[in-house]
């Protein structure tokens, strides 16, 4: 399969390696299931949003277009046209405050646009996508607080966000979540073995 990855943290996808103050296990995620994803024989595509300089913030202008279903940027048009090549996406990034970064929710908002990205029927229906080729959605996100915290507590609001509030409404239901809680206090024994996993996980794709 063609697997298109967007990758969102500051350090960039070069913060793979246990370097202090230059490390992120978003980073080291991602560059295990590449490497799973390659031995699995399939194609991958990475969008690095901080790589990319990509600008989450939606102006006045983008939005007018947004409305006409146009694009003025044209690393949002780059983007999208990878989204449609894409039979399965991978979204990696941390938690913060219980969401995602900046970047991810800027990706959705610019670059997931009605009328290019999906179409909405009828006022207030579900929207149907534009993604023919997509077979299935997985999300990897690395956080401090406890797993169970966020999920009986919070109510796990970035499946919500991601997966409800954007998949689901264009009516796509292949989705699958991994959540790596509390990495920072682990042992590297526990860390490297969850890596291995998610190798492996992304081998048999």
């Amino acid at each position: 399969m063609k697997v298109l990855i967007i990758f969102d943290h500051p350090y960039t996808a070069t913060a793979s390696e246990n370097i202090a103050h230059q490390r992120s296990y978003s980073a080291a995620l991602l560059a295990v299931a590449t490497r799973g994803l390659h031995s699995g024989g399939h194609e991958v595509d990475l969008i690095d949003l901080h790589a990319d300089g990509f600008n989450p913030v939606m102006s006045a202008e983008e939005l007018s277009a947004w409305r006409q279903k146009k694009t003025l940027d044209p690393l949002v048009a780059d983007y999208q046209k990878r989204l449609f090549a894409a039979e399965h996406i991978i979204f990696i990034f941390p938690i913060w405050w219980e969401s995602m970064p900046a970047s991810t929710k800027g990706f959705l908002d610019k670059v997931f646009s009605k009328g290019i990205i999906y179409e909405e029927p009828k006022k207030g229906s579900l929207f149907v996508s534009q993604l023919k080729k997509l077979k299935g959605v997985s999300l990897l996100t690395v956080m401090a607080t406890p797993g169970f915290v966020y999920k009986w507590i919070f109510g796990n609001p970035i499946t919500k966000i991601l997966f409800r509030g954007t998949f689901r409404k264009m009516g796509f239901h292949k989705l699958k979540w991994y959540n790596y809680a509390g990495m920072d206090g682990r042992t590297l024994e526990v860390r490297t073995k969850a890596l291995e996993e998610t190798e492996k996980r992304f081998a048999s794709l």
